[in-house]
């Protein structure tokens, strides 16, 4: 364990550390916020919370600046909470306690949460800085962006007072991001009679492991696995080769993040027994080589298992036929902006027990029509199969403006402090700058952050060197900000 407070620049530091230290799931990030507010308030700062629960921190200018345009920075308070099988960790009581490997901040076991507890950290850091120019100042931090957006969703109308927008929420430094992917997701449920587990069966409990997961945005082009996906795959082929009847199946944990495990309870006659594991096998060879360079490490398990009453066959034929046609990943890449996903969906979570179905996608893309397209097309899928299904908290995309004055500014400012040129991107994964845009159009926006990895699942790391240079950057640009 590190003393994160202690690590440079400790200013920014010293407020992850905070962050690490009050849990903050998504839809749970009241005692944070209070806290943060209570701090902000010490330091003679005006707060607002905002009618769905934002907080809103205001910093007068540095004398002298006062007639520089006014910044809002932004970041989200809630996190994604995801741990390796075997760890114990509750996420509402327990702080986050990384280690120090190699120049990165990580959590081994977690996810750390520097998605967007880093970004929020540089918030403060502006906040409580005093050796800083600087015009007028607001620092906006969300509630429920991993969930749903419904922070930003929530955010009222000319509540803000700047002009120019900095959202501190991408993991690519030295890249500015000046566009993103909207969204919407789709969940579908579907009730199912069940029978009694029939004699002569033996049950197992099935599962896919291994898997890295990741985000359902950023990392959804790189083809890694979806335990889900292979899992119902597995369970589709055991049919074709024993009277297979399933109890449960539960997989996926996020909605926003790759499915890294799947367990499936089942049955199928014991003279079946030494077929169903040789499938298995072949199985598990089959998807390291297909999966061979991203996730060579899934593996399969059965193990012993109890169950009372299984699907019925008809609603069991129909739910496994349903998810198996769904679909996940890439749909489209963008014919507009060259070598970035347009059009994607990510089956998330799935939950069968007791008589009930529920199942969540997440539908990306850089296109309104695009996300909404997708979300009919799975809507028109699983209504086929007699599922209810529902949409909620669609979410606009960021329309890239490669005429921003303040991308500008910031290209400006990086070549001045390190010597060379930046990249200017557009992200597929959600940032709330497509929604705050659209309740205040004529605000400048720019996005930017340090190097992070593997956000969203256990061992996601930032690396502490380039956290240094996003506060150095960020500092600069406030100072360069032009007058109003």
């Amino acid at each position: 364990m590190v003393n994160i407070a202690a690590l440079e620049p400790k200013v920014v530091w010293e407020h992850f550390q905070t962050l690490c230290d009050i849990p903050r799931p998504s839809k749970h990030e009241q005692a944070l916020r209070d806290y943060l507010q209570g701090w902000a308030e010490l330091r003679g700062l005006d707060t607002t919370i905002d009618a769905v629960g934002n907080l809103i921190i205001r910093k007068p200018a540095t004398p002298g600046m006062e007639n520089r345009a006014g910044v809002v920075m932004q970041g989200h308070l809630d996190m994604v909470c995801q741990a390796n099988t075997g760890t114990v960790h509750d996420f509402f009581n327990d702080p986050i306690r990384p280690v120090l490997q190699d120049g990165w901040l990580i959590a081994e076991n977690t996810t750390l949460g520097a998605d967007n507890g880093i970004g929020v950290a540089l918030g403060l850091a502006a906040l409580s800085a005093d050796d800083i120019p600087h015009g007028p100042l607001e620092v906006l931090l969300t509630l429920d962006e991993e969930a749903g957006m419904g922070g930003a969703l929530g955010l009222e109308a000319g509540l803000l007072q700047g002009k120019m927008l900095i959202n501190i929420d991408t993991e690519e430094w030295g890249e500015f991001y000046m566009g993103c992917a909207g969204g919407i997701d789709v969940n579908v449920r579907r009730d199912y009679a069940c029978e009694p587990l029939p004699a002569g069966y033996e049950v197992r409990q099935l599962t896919v492991a291994g898997l890295r997961g990741g985000h359902s945005g950023a990392d959804i082009h790189l083809g890694r696995g979806n335990a889900n996906k292979v899992l119902i795959r597995l369970l589709q082929e055991l049919g074709e080769v024993t009277d297979l009847r399933v109890a449960s199946f539960n997989g996926g944990t996020a909605r926003n993040a790759l499915a890294r495990e799947a367990f499936a309870v089942v049955a199928y006659p014991v003279a079946d027994a030494a077929t169903v594991a040789a499938k298995l096998d072949a199985y598990q060879a089959l998807m390291r080589f297909e999966l061979a360079g991203v996730d060579e490490g899934v593996s399969l398990a059965a193990n012993p298992a109890e169950a009372g009453s299984v699907m019925a066959r008809d609603a069991q034929q129909a739910v496994f036929a349903a998810l198996h046609a769904a679909p996940h990943g890439v749909k489209r890449m963008s014919q507009r902006v060259h070598g970035v996903v347009e059009t994607s969906n990510n089956l998330g979570v799935i939950s069968i027990a007791d008589g009930k179905v529920f199942t969540n996608l997440m539908v990306r893309s850089l296109l309104d029509s695009g996300f909404r397209n997708l979300a009919g097309e799975i809507e028109a899928l699983f209504g086929l199969a007699g599922f209810a299904v529902e949409t909620e908290g669609g979410y606009p995309g960021w329309a890239p403006n490669p005429a921003s004055p303040l991308l500008a500014l910031c290209q400006r400012v990086f070549r001045e402090q390190f010597g060379g040129d930046s990249a200017v991107q557009v992200i597929h994964a959600g940032l709330e700058c497509g929604i705050i845009g659209a309740k205040y159009p004529q605000m400048d926006m720019v996005s930017f952050g340090p190097n992070i990895r593997g956000a969203h699942a256990p061992g996601e790391r930032v690396e502490v060197a380039s956290v240094g240079k996003a506060w150095q950057l960020l500092q600069a640009v406030l100072a360069a900000v032009p007058a109003a």
